[in-house]
């Protein structure tokens, strides 16, 4: 079954705010991952792993690196999705 893109940015925003402990609610398509959320390097794959785990997709090193907000995130997610 597909997700829907709000269904990949609900379950995106949930690992944001377990991950970088904030509030899903103020999580945003715009919101940057190193800017906004203070993610260094260590914390961005670790998201990336998370992100991973709960898509069953793989994400690699490139993509990673070209992920650079949570709309990003949400896009790269629902188009890999099988």
């Amino acid at each position: 079954m597909q997700l829907t893109r709000e269904e990949v940015f609900a379950k995106v925003a949930t690992v944001i705010a377990n991950h970088f402990e904030i509030d899903a609610d103020k999580v945003t398509d715009t919101m940057r991952i190193k800017e906004d959320l203070n993610a260094d390097s260590i914390s961005v794959m670790e998201f990336v792993l998370e992100l991973e785990e709960n898509f069953s997709t793989e994400i690699s090193d490139e993509d990673a690196e070209q992920i650079q907000t949570v709309g990003g995130a949400v896009d790269y997610i629902v188009s890999h999705l099988a």
